[in-house]
């Protein structure tokens, strides 16, 4: 369980952060939250969908990292299979959080039972007269710039909502075994919609940016196959055979 605390120099003046760390932490994980403004990034090795909070009408943005829960095919042997690393996990043992002091305010936070966390690692977050160091500064600029992120990326979903422009999608997959699997619960944008935009809307989207986040995550769809050759290439006996997402009809849905 991790134990997510806000900094405070009082009592972490004697903390400390590992200079070497590695992404274990999320060795478990099969999907990863990422913002719009990576998207573009996260598409050349992930495939980026948008999920439903159970019990709630918020979506968010996510990359798929394994087939099924508690498995991430991109993390092995102490290393991570593709180039970009989604802030949100790059960030560890960081985080944002809510300040307790200040009222709707958030500030730096910190998981305390994280192995990369002690007294006896390498960098300190205050000097000896209770300044934040460099170190600890890059770290809040960082976790300054994916809050202005995840500001963007909540302003994007929306937009999609709000112009019914979300595509419901079921990932497909069969194994050599015989066996299929199906994934529901996952949103991508209807392409169809996309191109019956009216000309004032295609320009309006085309101003603000829009259509960057949204050819990303359409174009991120064949980074299934992905999924499929690192499930292939690990130590599980369940090889893909195929897979492929599918749009669910409205007589799938009854």
């Amino acid at each position: 369980m991790a134990n997510i605390t806000p900094i405070k120099k009082e009592t972490h003046q004697n903390i400390k952060i590992a200079a070497k760390r590695d992404l274990s932490n999320v060795s478990t994980q099969h999907i990863a939250p990422i913002t719009a403004p990576e998207f573009s990034q996260a598409a050349t090795s992930y495939p980026v969908v948008i999920v439903k909070d159970q019990g709630s009408e918020r979506y968010r943005s996510v990359v798929m990292l394994g087939l099924e829960a508690g498995e991430n095919l991109y993390y092995k042997e102490d290393s991570w299979q593709a180039v970009y690393v989604p802030q949100s996990i790059s960030m560890s043992p960081f985080s944002l959080g809510l300040d307790p002091e200040k009222e709707k305010t958030l500030t730096a936070c910190i998981d305390l039972d994280s192995k990369f966390v002690g007294e006896d690692k390498e960098h300190e977050l205050f000097d000896a007269e209770g300044n934040d160091t460099e170190f600890f500064k890059g770290v809040q600029d960082s976790l300054g710039r994916l809050y202005d992120n995840e500001v963007m990326n909540e302003k994007f979903i929306k937009e999609l909502v709000d112009n019914d422009l979300l595509l419901e999608l079921e990932l497909n997959v069969n194994f050599a075994s015989g066996e299929t699997k199906k994934l529901v619960g996952l949103y991508s944008v209807d392409e169809k919609k996309i191109q019956a935009l009216s000309d004032e809307q295609v320009l309006d989207f085309h101003k603000r940016g829009l259509f960057i986040p949204i050819h990303a995550m359409l174009g991120s769809v064949g980074q299934v196959n992905r999924l499929a050759q690192l499930r292939n290439q690990s130590e599980s006996p369940a090889k893909v055979s195929a897979i492929r997402f599918s749009p669910v009809t409205a007589e799938a849905e009854k």
